[in-house]
């Protein structure tokens, strides 16, 4: 059937993937870095994508597509909602819950100067930041997990201050995130790459994705990565 559809101009995306974040029917994705319509029957030509995008690269169009189908859009969704709770028959190692216990500060300790936020960019999320930001030139980059902030108490001052920080969580996104770094270095002159990670092994996916992105890239870049245990403490750097 003839329909109003979507139209995605690959040339005018910036891979920030704010279109993907406002389609509540799944039907954009992040394909190589690029927003990209992935089923026509996903769309259903209402265009919320629309102010979404930065660039302007999303229009609409009339041609052939399939009907929108809203049976197999909410049957996407509960599938999704079901990957994300899996887990393992034992149970996933880094889902295991525990007490941290922390001794207390004395009452009557001088209170500490308030922090400031050494957040240099938004977006901070992977999936959302611009492959050729302009913050990116020269930029030290920190790729971090979700979770190392939570965990680590003085995250900003050691590891976001005069870095550009990047974080995701691969167990939850269910994403590749090496096709998104590797552009970023590509297309930018990083200098250098810090990966700060949980000790759970599901972290392990966002370290590979870094160590695929250097490769892929083809430039020799300083890179290290730090490991945090759950309790807060530096494990190796």
């Amino acid at each position: 059937m003839k329909r109003k559809i979507i139209h995605i101009d690959e040339e005018k995306c910036n891979g920030c993937g704010a279109c993907a974040a406002a389609c509540h029917e799944g039907a954009i994705g992040m394909v190589n870095g690029k927003a990209k319509l992935l089923r026509d029957d996903y769309c259903d030509g209402l265009g919320d994508c629309l102010p979404a995008c930065p660039t302007g690269a999303i229009t609409f169009t009339e041609r052939e597509a399939a009907e929108y189908d809203k049976a197999a859009v909410m049957e996407n969704k509960l599938k999704s909602l079901h990957r994300q709770g899996e887990t393992l028959p034992c149970g996933c190692p880094g889902t295991q819950s525990r007490s941290i216990e922390r001794a207390e500060e004395p009452a009557d300790e001088p209170a500490a100067a308030k922090p400031v936020s050494q957040l240099r960019q938004w977006p901070v999320q992977i999936k959302l930041a611009p492959v050729n930001a302009p913050y990116f030139k020269g930029a030290k980059l920190l790729v971090a997990a979700d979770c190392t902030a939570y965990a680590y108490a003085d995250f900003h001052r050691d590891f976001i201050r005069g870095r550009i920080a990047l974080v995701g969580c691969p167990k939850l996104d269910g994403v590749d995130y090496s096709e998104k770094l590797t552009e970023i270095l590509r297309q930018n002159d990083v200098k250098s790459v810090t990966v700060v990670r949980m000790e759970v092994p599901c972290c392990g996916g966002l370290e590979n994705a870094v160590k695929k992105a250097l490769r892929e890239s083809g430039k020799l870049i300083p890179w290290q990565v730090v490991t945090i245990s759950t309790d807060g403490r530096i494990l190796d750097e």
